[in-house]
């Protein structure tokens, strides 16, 4: 693995490809928009002009992109991974996307030669930058040992969960349990606020009880502080939630708690928030 190609540097994509960079790999990048990845080449990345041209060199081709058509679209496009990486090389998409698109990538990549996993990842941009995700991984318990250290660098809560499309179900269950959590977060707070607490002091009792949360210890503080910068942007959490009662309904599951939380959110997105993170639900119930 003397290679490492990235391709998306978003919010997250880029802290984790500079995770990879600063632990001495070779890393080639490209990303829609160049200035994106300026700092990045600063550092002593390679940019690549297009997929195809990361897919060539690159020993294993990691993918953080938006939406599973971007996925789809970057793995079996006509300048696509899938059609360009080498034999032996090993695809890791970080993206959520949709389980069956990791079934699809999977037996398209075995067919070729190609080792793939699917391995989306939680903790948003403060796991990112500090090398702490959670990182869910579905496909070959050979293909995940081999690229454990690489995986090392991003995370630390690194999991096999089994075959391909494994990965994806387990971060639909993440969202699901982070997406009725949100509601409940911002509910305290603004219950606090009209009982005539000090919601900075609730939350002192509270994140350390029963009740702690990743969310309620992140992001009702930056709620507080007025902080609604996208550690993951309201949009992508509205695609997840979309995927996850897709999947539920495939599988024969009612899940209301999930329904409300999309529902919320939307309604959060068609006032002008979907560029903003997913803490940004506390306006919601503060301004609207």
């Amino acid at each position: 693995m003397k290679t490492l190609g990235f391709i998306g540097l978003g919010v997250m994509g880029k802290s984790m490809a500079r995770n990879l960079l600063r632990a001495g790999y070779s890393l080639v990048v490209y990303t829609r928009t160049k200035e994106k990845a300026e700092d990045l080449l600063a550092e002593g990345a390679v940019w690549k002009e297009t997929v195809k041209d990361v897919a060539e060199v690159a020993d294993v081709v990691m993918t953080m992109v938006g939406e599973p058509q971007d996925v789809e679209h970057v793995y079996f496009g006509d300048g696509g991974i899938l059609k360009h990486v080498k034999r032996g090389a090993y695809v890791i998409d970080f993206t959520t996307s949709k389980p069956s698109l990791a079934v699809r990538i999977y037996e398209a990549a075995k067919e070729k030669g190609i080792f793939a996993l699917d391995a989306p990842v939680s903790g948003g941009d403060i796991g990112a930058r500090e090398g702490t995700l959670s990182i869910m991984v579905g496909g070959d318990k050979e293909a995940f040992s081999a690229c454990m250290p690489l995986f090392s660098h991003i995370g630390k809560n690194i999991v096999w969960q089994g075959k391909a499309g494994a990965g994806q179900h387990t971060k639909m269950c993440n969202q699901i349990a982070i997406a009725t959590n949100m509601i409940g977060v911002c509910e305290a707070l603004v219950y606090a606020e009209k009982a005539g607490l000090d919601p900075e002091r609730v939350l002192q009792s509270i994140s350390q009880g029963a009740a702690s949360s990743w969310s309620l210890s992140y992001l009702a503080p930056r709620m507080l502080a007025g902080d609604f910068a996208p550690g993951f942007y309201v949009k992508h959490f509205i695609k997840d939630m979309g995927i996850a009662l897709a999947e539920a309904e495939t599988l024969g599951l009612s899940l209301p708690g999930l329904t409300l939380a999309k529902q919320l959110y939307e309604a959060l997105a068609e006032r002008g928030e979907e560029q903003s993170g997913t803490q940004a639900l506390y306006k919601w119930y503060k301004e609207w």
